[in-house]
């Protein structure tokens, strides 16, 4: 189950992710918003997140006007790692290396086609192990406030 989210600025990224989801009998948890009418990013970023971390959805997708305020707001809740997206590289590698398990796009920054082929490729990529297993603890490390040089 993916959550997705988003606000204004980031509604037609998402209607176009959710055809796509839709088109591929992908199984995904509407958090909203469901217009282009002026909304606050941190609610919707705070229900996508809550729902990755607590287990009802396995990855999130969140879009804003750029994919950075929403990223941030996602990446106050303990154990997300939420990242902006804007080519196709990123979209993998975010996966594969930083196992990032909320993708964010941004409606003014990238085309609906472009967010419709990185959440491909980010729903598809699966993470690699090894060193960046160590990297990934090293990151939750900092967040428990455990990390040691």
């Amino acid at each position: 189950m993916i959550a997705l989210g988003c606000d204004h600025g980031g509604y037609n990224l998402m209607v176009a992710v959710k055809n796509y989801l839709d088109k591929n009998n992908i199984a995904y948890t509407d958090f909203g918003t469901d217009s282009e009418e002026s909304v606050d990013y941190p609610v919707y970023a705070y229900k996508v997140a809550k729902a990755v971390t607590e287990g009802g959805c396995e990855l999130g997708i969140l879009c804003c006007g750029t994919g950075i305020g929403i990223s941030m707001a996602a990446n106050k809740v303990k154990g997300v790692r939420a990242a902006v997206v804007n080519n196709e590289f990123g979209a993998e590698m975010t996966r594969r290396h930083n196992h990032a398990n909320i993708l964010c796009m941004g409606g003014r920054v990238i085309t609906e086609e472009q967010a419709v082929k990185f959440t491909d490729i980010f729903l598809h990529t699966p993470e690699e192990g090894d060193r960046h297993d160590k990297r990934v603890d090293m990151i939750t490390a900092i967040e428990n406030g455990t990390f040691e040089e």
